[in-house]
């Protein structure tokens, strides 16, 4: 039987900065990652593809208030531009014909889903806007923002420039995640819980409502590996390794690490809450829920880190 593999791309992998935000460019970001993913839907496991959408359901969010500002048009609810982004990035056709005959992996079949993931509707996420979305402003620029919108929320991000900051509640359940498992099982590649998934919240009814947040792709992915009960999770990043001491004259690079390490690292105050934390406090939650192993490393070197040759490894020595 295989094992079961979930793979978070970054949203940041798609948009790297504001020169990149074209669909052109978008369209050649996800050409080059698919590269990477088509390599891996070529292994030895069943695969579910997780996607971030912080730069693009930002300028999406943007576009709409512009247009419902300047020419009345019904302005788009955030929870419906997260929904919006998840049909945006397609994953290349496996057996595509630009590929290889041994890296052709026709037997792969693909299944998109987009899952509800319900919150708490007083998470305190929802007062306290923690998730940057979309582009980079210089302060000036913020400033201008600042006072046309008085109530919207702006932070510094790793010395790129400002971005603005929405309600991010945590994860507390993938909705249609026996689903997931289900088309797994079944031989599908399943692209789900894009974007974080789309925010729900349970009516007094029982039923599901939708509610303006971004949910941190990062929980979800790690949330849903857990509920599907996944044995590997690789979450893909900027830089090929996590690092300890970054950006000191002291800075390590980890190459495998246990649990207990990385929890000691990051009670140190190693990794930075609006970067590489998240990660990290998703990468622990999947492994003392049972996970084997976690990955962390760029999109390009996807491959190789599989083969054990590169990136973060942090392991679960009791399995």
């Amino acid at each position: 039987m295989k094992e079961l593999m979930v793979v978070a791309i970054g949203g940041n992998s798609i948009i790297k900065d504001n020169a990149s935000q074209s669909i052109e460019h978008q369209a050649q970001a996800v050409k080059a990652v698919a590269e990477s993913v088509l390599e891996m839907l070529a292994s030895d496991y069943d695969i579910v593809l997780t996607h971030g959408n912080g730069p693009q359901v930002g300028l999406d969010l943007r576009r709409a208030e512009i247009a419902h500002e300047r020419e009345g048009l019904p302005l788009t609810p955030l929870a419906n531009c997260v929904a919006d982004t998840r049909g945006r990035h397609r994953l290349p056709d496996p057996a595509g014909a630009q590929q290889p005959p041994r890296r052709r992996v026709a037997s792969k079949r693909r299944s998109r889903s987009s899952p509800g993931v319900e919150v708490d509707k007083n998470d305190p996420g929802f007062t306290h806007p923690t998730k940057p979305i979309g582009a980079f402003f210089s302060e000036a620029q913020r400033d201008e923002l600042q006072l046309a919108h008085p109530d919207w929320h702006f932070v510094e991000d790793s010395g790129r420039g400002y971005r603005r900051v929405v309600a991010s509640p945590q994860p507390l359940r993938i909705v249609e995640a026996d689903a997931i498992k289900a088309l797994t099982q079944k031989g599908f590649v399943v692209i789900g819980a894009g974007g974080g998934g789309i925010p729900v919240v349970r009516s007094e009814q029982g039923d599901y409502q939708s509610v303006d947040a971004v949910i941190d792709k990062d929980l979800s992915t790690a949330l849903l590996a857990r509920e599907i009960r996944a044995d590997v999770l690789v979450i893909t990043t900027g830089v090929e390794k996590v690092c300890v001491n970054f950006g000191k004259p002291n800075q390590q690079a980890l190459d495998t690490v246990n649990v207990a390490q990385m929890t000691r690292y990051m009670d140190e105050g190693h990794f930075p809450a609006g970067s590489m934390l998240p990660k990290i406090v998703a990468s622990l939650e999947f492994l003392r829920h049972g996970g084997r192993r976690v990955i962390i490393t760029s999109p390009d070197c996807l491959p190789a880190a599989l083969r054990g040759e590169t990136g973060t490894h942090i392991i679960n020595e009791g399995r």
